[in-house]
């Protein structure tokens, strides 16, 4: 009797739990809960991001002079830069072999289809670079380049049916003008709209979060009932970064959209970093040898990573960091035009670092596909 009583009991609970089982996936499934583990574009072992530049006499991969959509202090060449050393690296990821980027390619793959930037003047930097490296590939196809409205420019490749947009949105959050002044709202993003039925998304926001002085675009910080005059800024970047990783879990069908976040880029006004303390970007012609940046890592990287972490729809990201760090050379310096006035060691040269971002991007593309 208590055999069969123990048995009975047995298989009661390895019903229940078959059924506890059976339930979380059911939910996981309908609601879209699990947590996707951040993707660094890490394919059978390969990681795109981890490697170091190598001098190649094939490149660049567009003569800057022939593109008719770069501007914004970013055409070095056309700005009287005098040595052309810079244009002539490339990126060699360890242990594996990228494609080599085939804009023809890319457009054939997205015909009829819209793929935007979204962030700051660095996503503006990457726009201009996809657009020229598209460009370059068809010379002779027809395009339009318009400014669709405030904020949002686009180049539209007619015989393909492919727009590459650019928005410019520094935040991702809202960034709004009342009464009392300029107001940064932690937890709001009005302007979302716009990147909903597209169907490449790649985002970027970092730099304007630790803008201070003149430079800082907003006077208070709000987040729900509460306003601040200022807080931590890495803490505030979290939040905002918490918040437009809420609107993609929210708004985003990854059946047909691609979200891509362009990791942080490096700047170079502290030569200390590698080993010229009197040095900063201007007047480099080289970049740092190797594949580990003396400087150490930039504090934001893991934080980006962790929110990525938590995100229930995939978000892939390009992890430039390491990479844009080693690129001291890069930079316009004291070449960028009138809107860039000063030492420009944020931004960088086109033809120039941005090319590999988004040739990283195209063999991302490339090894998702071939993985499905």
């Amino acid at each position: 009797m208590g055999f069969i009583f123990f048995h009975s009991y047995c298989a009661f609970l390895t019903f229940l739990l078959i059924l506890l089982v059976t339930t979380y996936c059911f939910v996981n499934q309908v609601y879209g809960e699990q947590v996707n583990t951040v993707s660094n574009s890490n394919f059978n072992g390969c990681d795109l991001f981890k490697g170091r530049w190598v001098y190649d006499e094939s490149y660049p991969l567009y003569d800057s002079y022939q593109c008719p959509f770069l501007g914004g202090g970013f055409d070095c060449l056309q700005n009287g830069r005098p040595d052309k050393q810079y244009l002539k690296y490339r990126w060699k990821p360890d242990g594996c072999k990228t494609p080599r980027f085939d804009g023809e390619d890319f457009l054939k793959r997205y015909k009829g289809k819209k793929i935007m930037f979204v962030g700051d003047s660095l996503s503006n930097n990457q726009w201009q670079s996809f657009t020229c490296m598209l460009h370059a590939a068809v010379p002779n196809s027809n395009y339009t380049s318009v400014d669709i409205s405030k904020g949002i420019y686009s180049v539209y490749f007619t015989d393909y049916g492919v727009s590459v947009l650019y928005n410019r949105n520094v935040f991702l959050v809202d960034l709004v003008v009342g009464k009392t002044g300029r107001v940064l709202k932690l937890d709001s993003i009005s302007g979302g709209d716009a990147w909903k039925n597209v169907d490449v998304l790649i985002f970027n926001t970092w730099h304007w979060w630790f803008h201070t002085g003149i430079l800082q675009p907003w006077d208070f910080i709000q987040e729900g009932n509460k306003t601040y005059k200022d807080m931590d800024r890495l803490v505030a970047f979290k939040k905002g970064l918490t918040t437009w990783s809420n609107w993609v879990d929210y708004n985003i069908d990854p059946t047909k959209t691609q979200v891509f976040y362009q990791g942080i880029s490096a700047t170079h006004f502290r030569g200390q970093e590698w080993g010229q303390p009197k040095a900063s970007c201007a007047h480099q012609t080289q970049p740092v040898n190797g594949s580990i940046y003396p400087g150490g890592p930039i504090q934001g990287v893991k934080l980006v990573k962790k929110v990525l972490s938590k995100m229930s729809k995939p978000v892939y990201l390009l992890d430039v960091t390491t990479l844009t760090q080693l690129r001291k050379d890069g930079h316009p310096s004291s070449y960028g035009n009138e809107e860039h006035k000063g030492l420009d060691c944020s931004h960088w040269c086109l033809a120039g670092v941005p090319d590999t971002w988004n040739h990283l991007l195209y063999a991302s593309i490339i090894f998702e596909g071939d993985a499905k």
